[in-house]
């Protein structure tokens, strides 16, 4: 079944690759196109509506009432699920050939995990393993030449492209060890519920820390949809864009800089 998804978001994103770019030229071979089109831009703003609704009755009380907790009990959280997201990490550096990230992220997470107390302390930022951009499926794909495809808005998880989106799926068919050893497998250490925990404790942390800034963005926009629609694809081409630049520009000589750090 998991194939079968994974096969149909795939012809998903070649279809509205060629169908995004308004001279029929297929998008997947234009690297350097920075418009995405918003092919369902009436679903789209509907799904958006649902999503405002939906944060403003559970996400916002919730990142709220977050914040009340001390400071060090969020920041320790927000470590925590930070030292989580390094196994998608991880693999996204292998396979962009960033192998300077890849061993310096996986030192962060085993000093982090094991002498951090999972990851609530960043001990490794203390001991000289400097923090990097977090890296997805979706980032990859588009270090691999593959188009954004249409804009999309996800309900409950809000914007993305249907390149990110199958990038997501990957998680779910053996690119997220976290996944894997909660949901994919039983285990009598974790559960389905540690998981899905800790992906809500992700999305409250970071509503959490946004909240002026998602208020000022609405409160100052003619087009609040267009204005998230226009930082989000902005945020993700630049992360693409910086990642390209590293994996173009990687030499040896980038492992030097591990010793003497």
């Amino acid at each position: 079944m998991k194939k079968f998804l994974l096969t149909s978001l795939i012809s998903l994103m070649l279809v509205t690759n060629v169908s995004a770019d308004t001279d029929g030229e297929n998008n997947m071979s234009n690297k350097n196109s920075g418009e995405v089109k918003d092919c369902f831009e009436s679903v789209n703003r509907a799904t958006f509506k649902f999503n405002q609704v939906l944060d403003g009755v559970v996400f916002e009380p919730l990142a709220k009432a977050y914040r009340v907790l001390p400071s060090p009990v969020r920041a320790g959280t927000s470590n925590a699920l930070d030292n989580l997201s390094t196994l998608v990490t991880i693999p996204n550096n292998l396979l962009q050939g960033d192998f300077k990230k890849a061993t310096v992220n996986t030192g962060r997470f085993i000093v982090n995990t094991t002498i951090g107390v999972v990851g609530i302390f960043d001990v490794a930022e203390k001991v000289g393993f400097p923090e990097y951009e977090k890296e997805d499926y979706g980032q990859t794909l588009g270090v691999m030449g593959v188009g954004e495809g249409c804009y999309v808005v996800l309900p409950v998880l809000g914007p993305s492209t249907v390149r990110d989106t199958v990038g997501s799926f990957a998680n779910l068919i053996g690119g997220d060890p976290w996944y894997n050893v909660t949901v994919a497998n039983d285990t009598q250490y974790f559960s389905d519920f540690d998981y899905w925990a800790s992906r809500a404790g992700t999305g409250i942390d970071f509503r959490a820390k946004n909240i002026e800034s998602f208020d000022n963005l609405e409160k100052n926009s003619i087009d609040f949809y267009a204005s998230v629609r226009s930082l989000y694809l902005q945020d993700r081409q630049q992360k693409i864009a910086n990642s390209k630049a590293i994996t173009e520009t990687q030499n040896d000589s980038d492992w030097e800089e591990i010793e003497t750090q």
